[in-house]
């Protein structure tokens, strides 16, 4: 049989758009000679329509657009990831679904088994599960049909433990299948990808048959889906993988036996080294953010530090440089080399920059507060004001011309709260806020010794002087920021452990860390959690972001 893979990018709750897609490429499949058409989980409404589902109409019209999907399948059937009312009066109200159409109508409803409840997922608030995946007969064939979760039961996987019974893998041995197929939205994080073809190869090697994973690509609010589906045959040899981070329609034959080189059906991305798989994902989340709410042009302020300046860079490739302006927003002690780094920056990148002085506006706000503070010693209040100033000029210029204000502090600044609320805090998307400082510098170099030859700056998009000279928040002078923090090869690792993997203070001090250090620091992350509250939403590209994953009560004593 040939299968058509569909691996495309919808938009949560664009219904019409999405129908419309998804029907473009089964026409483009059909017409290559697939023989079924497979797409990823959940691709009527987008992935995850989260409380939508809750909405009175929202079920009823997405179940509408699939009756109009169905209706245009012909002869070659189609697996469409849906929703389906629950009409059973018990559990809750809906299914996470995949439906069999074909000859214009919808032929069979497969339900979801296990149901995610964990980090960025919470399918369980919605969708009741099927007690057994569901096997349909085509053309002689027994096809076995899996939706995400229901694979994620291996024993290299922790969330194995989640879920009490049979996996739905071993009901499907049990049943026999010529074929399994499962639809999937599985959201990316660095790494991920080794994990998804390791279960699939082992799914095709369990059921003694070819398994067929098409996942979504995309971007929708903080997750970033990154496409890679994958065809493994019966013995767990991989014999397509699609493109990662963009759509594909592509056709896998699995009538032939596996050819010597089969490694030639796998796109080149589907590996790829881990700077330029965050940087795809970090422009693919940042794009569909943008364009999906109806913004088509950006603001960075640009400090001269390298953190403004990959997202400058970021943004450059989600929006054409053109579309993206650069602003500097010296004060009286901003020194003359992050201008000069700014100015530069913004001309490798050759996108419209702007100075707006703020000294003057600065030394105002502090003449008005002048007698209420007399007396008092110069502290963070007045360093916060020039963050502050940056934030109220930077938002005008928001309203103003209708661009996405992109906030640029990386997740160890995060962490720690060592960010201005209400100042460079302001934005509508914080673009690395789940990228470590460390990793900020890792991307920095990619970006100048690859991604710039693509620009035509052989020797580098962002000053050297940018990645070399000591970070700084050049609030007050000769400040670095390791007069407040460790230096960040440490701390990236302590917060790793702290925020990343769960370990107590203990944990981390048995390890070796000085106990000082974790105190001071663990203690800025438990504070500093109102701050993130009030964040611009962020790009996830770890295992957990600070983001809807992340779930601390900001009122808490608890000390590990």
């Amino acid at each position: 049989m040939k299968i058509g893979l569909a691996q495309l990018n919808t938009t949560v709750g664009d219904l019409d758009a999405n129908r419309r897609r998804i029907l473009d490429a089964y026409r483009d499949l059909v017409a290559r000679g697939a023989e079924l058409v497979v797409t990823p989980e959940l691709i009527v409404t987008g992935y995850p329509p989260r409380d939508l589902l809750l909405r009175r109409r929202f079920v009823e019209d997405a179940e509408a657009s699939l009756s109009a999907l169905a209706a245009e399948i012909g002869e070659v059937p189609a697996l469409i990831g849906c929703v389906a009312a629950n009409t059973t009066g018990q559990g809750r109200p809906c299914f996470n679904a995949a439906a069999f159409c074909h000859r214009g109508r919808v032929v069979a409803l497969a339900h979801k088994c296990l149901l995610p409840t964990y980090d960025v997922f919470d399918e369980d608030r919605y969708f009741e599960p099927a007690t057994e995946p569901l096997v349909v007969e085509h053309s002689g064939l027994r096809i076995g049909i899996t939706i995400c979760e229901d694979i994620w039961t291996h024993p290299s996987v922790a969330t194995r433990r989640l879920y009490r019974g049979q996996s739905p893998l071993a009901q499907l041995a049990s049943q026999g299948c010529d074929l399994m197929v499962n639809l999937s939205a599985s959201p990316w994080y660095h790494g991920k990808g080794d994990v998804r073809t390791r279960l699939v190869a082992d799914a095709a090697r369990a059921l003694g048959c070819p398994v067929v994973y098409c996942n979504a690509v995309g971007g929708n609010d903080e997750l970033i889906f990154d496409g890679r589906s994958v065809v493994a045959a019966t013995d767990g040899t991989v014999l397509a993988g699609l493109p990662a981070f963009r759509e594909a329609s592509e056709i896998v034959d699995l009538s032939r036996s596996p050819p010597a080189s089969a490694a030639t059906a796998v796109a080149p991305s589907f590996a790829q080294e881990e700077m330029k798989d965050v940087f795809e994902a970090l422009v693919l989340g940042l794009r569909d953010y943008a364009h999906k709410s109806g913004f088509k042009r950006a603001l960075v302020a640009l400090s001269g530090g390298i953190d403004s300046a990959v997202v400058a860079v970021v943004a450059a490739a989600a929006f054409g440089p053109e579309n993206v302006t650069g602003v500097s927003l010296p004060s009286a002690i901003s020194s003359q080399h992050s201008r000069d780094d700014a100015r530069l920056l913004a001309s490798n990148l050759r996108m419209p920059f702007h100075t707006i002085a703020i000294a003057e506006a600065v030394a105002a706000t502090e003449q008005a507060l002048g007698p209420l503070f007399a007396g008092l010693p110069r502290d963070v209040a007045e360093e916060n004001i020039q963050a502050r100033t940056r934030g109220v000029l930077m938002m005008a210029l928001s309203n103003k011309f209708n661009a996405l204000l992109l906030t640029t502090g990386n997740k160890s600044e995060v962490a720690v709260g060592y960010c201005t609320l209400y100042g460079d805090m302001c934005g509508g998307l914080a673009v690395i806020s789940d990228v470590f400082k460390m990793q900020v510098y890792a991307l920095s170099r990619w970006i100048n010794e690859g991604y710039s030859r693509t620009l035509g700056v052989p020797e580098g998009v962002i000053p050297l002087s940018t990645i070399e000279k000591p970070p700084s928040a050049e609030l007050r002078p000769d400040q670095k920021d390791q007069d407040s923090l460790p230096p960040y090869e440490l701390l990236d690792r302590l917060l790793h452990g702290y925020v990343e993997e769960g370990l107590s203070r203990r944990d981390l001090i048995a390890q070796g860390f000085d106990a000082a250090v974790v105190n001071d620091i663990c203690r800025k992350v438990d504070l500093n959690e109102y701050k993130r509250k009030q964040a611009a939403p962020g790009l996830k590209i770890t295992p957990l972001a600070f983001g809807v994953g992340r779930r601390i009560p900001l009122v808490q004593r608890y000390v590990s």
